[in-house]
């Protein structure tokens, strides 16, 4: 087994591990057919099974689960390892199966810059990032960064007492749940993989990958892709610079968007958009599936000007460029042609850098959440949670959440 994983030039590696035992073992796994030729969904299918071929009997075991609403619904933004989530751990595998791994996700997620597969794999460096810092006698110094700085002592808006359960200690706004406990650690080293179901292009499986603030849930059904939601992004720091001068910022793109898309707003349209209630998370994060509010609230897009609602789709982007891009192409049509019937809201402030600072989009299908938290490993900074759902395709609508 490996004994770490690091992140090299935005991809998997080992480190201070010996593999040659490893490659002995997967010879012991069953083999699956691998098209090399293939594209669309059935490339997504011949990556899982080129992974799958790397694995030992037991591994696949621990990869291959059923696709049940209990397996699909195990996800979770905190650092709570294998606790709160199914499938292969990163840390547990050699450098040929993580080169494997991270081929799934190239060809299952979309291309873009800061977005999709180069987005998640940011988020990883993050993770590192908290991991070196909580690992020395200086994590409570920043990164070299611009983020900005939160006021710890924010107390909530409203008499609710639902409190995040990973925000510094303090009273956060109200608002959100959290989801469960935390514990687990950080690092690149602690995300895990599972497909439920039997990766196929003809039948119903899901790619599960995910570890703290990333939930990636992608579903396909009979070669297409039936929803690519929920997906939890978050992060902390928000950016940092690398020891080689690199500065990350995983989450500026989303971010962005709705800057721009709140800063397009007149002090009328502000005043209409504004929620009463405060929130200290997303509202929709882990265990909350189903649970969309039934009446929208906030400014309806059908009121905004065509250069406003331009931005609307624009600020949607990010979340639904997580998926391929032809998946994402498809969807931001859907999302566009439904924008009249959309909703934009926000909560605190709109500048996206304080505690209890929260965006939301809400259409007849798309459902997007933007809030910023007090740091936990930087607590002098903020940090992001963001869930992007589907009200029609979360888990390629196969469950029923009544």
């Amino acid at each position: 087994m490996a004994a770490g994983v690091i992140l090299v030039g935005g991809g998997f590696a080992v480190a201070n591990a010996s593999t040659s035992g490893d490659a002995q073992k997967a010879a012991a796994g069953v083999h699956y057919p691998v098209n090399k030729k293939a594209a669309g969904v059935a490339a997504v299918v011949s990556a899982a099974n080129a992974f799958l071929n790397t694995l030992d009997s037991t591994q696949q075991t621990e990869t291959l689960l059923d696709f049940t609403e209990e397996n699909a619904t195990a996800w979770s933004n905190l650092p709570c390892g294998s606790s709160c989530r199914p499938g292969i751990q990163t840390g547990s595998l050699s450098e040929a199966q993580l080169t494997a791994l991270e081929n799934v996700l190239k060809v299952a997620l979309g291309s873009g810059k800061d977005t999709g597969y180069d987005h998640v794999m940011q988020t990883l460096l993050a993770d590192e990032v908290l991991n070196s810092a909580g690992s020395s006698s200086s994590s409570s110094a920043a990164p070299t960064d611009s983020a900005p700085s939160a006021d710890p002592s924010a107390t909530a808006g409203s008499t609710s007492t639902a409190v995040p359960t990973d925000v510094p200690t303090g009273a956060p706004p109200s608002g959100g749940t959290g989801g469960g406990p935390g514990g687990g650690g950080y690092g690149s080293g602690v995300y895990f993989l599972a497909f439920l179901g039997t990766p196929s292009a003809t039948g119903t499986w899901q790619l599960h990958f995910g570890g703290h603030h990333l939930a990636v849930n992608i579903t396909y059904k009979d070669g297409k892709v039936a929803g690519a939601s929920p997906f939890f992004t978050g992060v902390e720091p928000t950016s940092w610079t690398a020891d080689d001068g690199t500065t990350y910022a995983p989450m500026a793109k989303f971010r962005d968007g709705l800057l721009k898309l709140t800063g397009s707003l007149s002090d009328t349209q502000l005043a209409t958009a504004k929620l009463s209630t405060t929130f200290g998370d997303v509202l929709l994060g882990p265990d909350q599936d189903g649970k969309f509010p039934a009446t929208k609230e906030g400014i309806p897009v059908s009121s905004l000007s065509a250069k406003q609602k331009k931005l609307v789709l624009a600020a949607i982007h990010p979340w639904v460029a997580d998926v391929d891009d032809a998946t994402a192409k498809q969807l931001l049509k859907t999302y566009e042609r439904e924008l009249n019937q959309t909703y934009l809201a926000y909560s605190g402030g709109t500048g996206l850098d304080t505690q209890g600072d929260y965006v939301r989009i809400d259409g007849p299908s798309v459902w997007i959440e933007f809030v910023c938290q007090n740091g936990v490993v930087y607590r002098d900074q903020i940090h992001y949670h963001t869930v992007y759902r589907d009200r029609t395709r979360d888990y390629g609508n196969e469950f029923s959440f009544s």
